[in-house]
């Protein structure tokens, strides 16, 4: 996606209003990963040192329609952006009640807005109620919607031109992701990506559209449900695509083989025998296991031992085995191109962290080989941040479920809402 940056624009004495990704984890009151928001620093600084001043918008967690809940108020995020930054950031407490504050704005001023998802109208979303008519539900619907565009008018009034740096929430189609730039393109405003969000799309986009081969994909998490797009997009580009994790066990399932008390989903039996035929059509290697770390029930204490491809009644495949292991970084080994999105097994018990962790190796050697290897987000990236090799990767996306709907070849509406260079 060609999308203008910030790097296009003029900044200097213009008033920006930011959509970034702060969605942190939060205990307490206190932030437990900072990553977002130290990701965001590029961005936030680049505007300010070009003289502009700087309206900041985000969701956290996800709050009720009832207001602030302790663990979703984004004041301690603003606190934390403060001293990162060494300069004030000023906080409002309803992101729709901002006017003052923003017109106090002097260039080189930062200023936060709570939590966007405070108001319904952000998301604008609506499940039919038991005994709701049809017609009662779309007046329902379209009443959010028209709301969504008034609050979208809001947050436009807020700057001269809009950024959108949140990759991870670009998959939604929210007031302060997508809405927000029709009313400030119509008072001729820019709508641009920040650097994170073109890094994102830099290096997504690549691997999607021109990727230098071979280019090898991995795959893995708990169910092929989740992925069932991915998979289906990954098989017309990729020339290896990987399997591992819960969902490898529905693709055994469909080849005749006995998977026991492993993950598996039996609707999708169909589905994983047509992906194998695809592939094999195609011309694509399509590596399942050949080896699995079996445990007695699902513990970290659990009895284990490393089985083939067929497991007995009572036990289930937690992790791949030795030789898949093996047979998977070969693959990887010689990779121009690698996309790596779910774990291969239940990496956070150290009994079934062997095969995330070999696989992880692996792909750290393909940018050290000239490659490109791209991690997915999700847990993929928690598995990456627990192996120390995180610095060996090209790029660590910040987009779970954006990440993956990109992966799926899906429009992400906040992204497609950005000015086209």
């Amino acid at each position: 996606m060609n999308k203008k940056t910030i790097r296009d624009i003029e900044l200097k004495g213009k008033r920006v209003v930011m959509r970034v990704d702060f969605n942190v984890p939060v205990k307490n009151g206190v932030i437990t990963d900072d990553t977002r928001v130290t990701s965001a620093l590029p961005s936030i600084r680049s505007i300010l040192d070009q003289g502009a001043s700087l309206v900041l918008m985000s969701h956290l967690g996800r709050p009720d329609e009832k207001g602030i809940t302790g663990d979703t108020t984004l004041k301690p995020v603003a606190d934390l952006l403060a001293k990162l930054l060494g300069r004030p950031v000023a906080f409002v407490e309803d992101c729709l009640k901002a006017d003052d504050a923003v017109a106090a704005l002097k260039p080189g001023d930062v200023l936060m807005l709570e939590n966007t998802r405070y108001h319904k109208e952000e998301q604008a979303k609506a499940k039919q109620k038991d005994g709701e008519t049809d017609e009662a539900f779309k007046a329902r619907k379209d009443a959010l919607k028209a709301a969504k565009a008034v609050m979208a008018a809001k947050l436009a009034s807020y700057g001269d031109l809009y950024v959108n740096d949140a990759f991870g929430t670009a998959h939604r189609d929210h007031a302060s992701t997508a809405s927000i730039c029709k009313p400030i393109k119509a008072k001729g405003g820019a709508c641009v990506a920040g650097l994170l969000m073109e890094k994102e799309l830099e290096y997504l986009g690549g691997a999607v559209e021109n990727p230098a081969r071979p280019f090898v994909a991995i795959l893995g998490g708990a169910k092929v449900s989740d992925k069932l797009a991915v998979v289906q997009n990954l098989l017309t580009k990729v020339d290896t695509l990987i399997i591992g994790g819960g969902m490898a066990y529905t693709f055994l399932k469909a080849q005749g083989h006995d998977v026991g008390n492993s993950l598996c989903e039996l609707d999708q039996l169909d589905y994983a025998r047509k992906m194998i035929a695809e592939a094999k059509a195609r011309g694509v290697k399509f590596l399942l296991p050949v080896d699995n770390v079996a445990a007695d029930k699902f513990d970290a204490a659990a009895n284990t031992k490393v089985v083939g491809n067929d497991i007995e009644a009572g036990w289930m495949g937690l992790d791949i085995g030795p030789a898949t292991t093996k047979l998977y970084a070969d693959a990887i080994q010689g990779a121009k191109t690698v996309v790596w999105n779910g774990p291969m097994g239940c990496f956070e018990m150290p009994a079934f962290a062997k095969g995330t962790m070999g696989v992880c190796e692996a792909v750290a050697k393909v940018k050290a080989a000239g490659g490109t290897s791209i991690i997915g987000g999700g847990d993929s990236v928690s598995a990456v941040m627990k192996s120390g090799l995180a610095d060996q990767m090209s790029h660590i996306s910040t987009g779970g479920g954006a990440s993956l709907e990109f992966l799926e070849g899906k429009v992400l509406p906040g992204c497609a809402a950005l000015d086209d260079k």
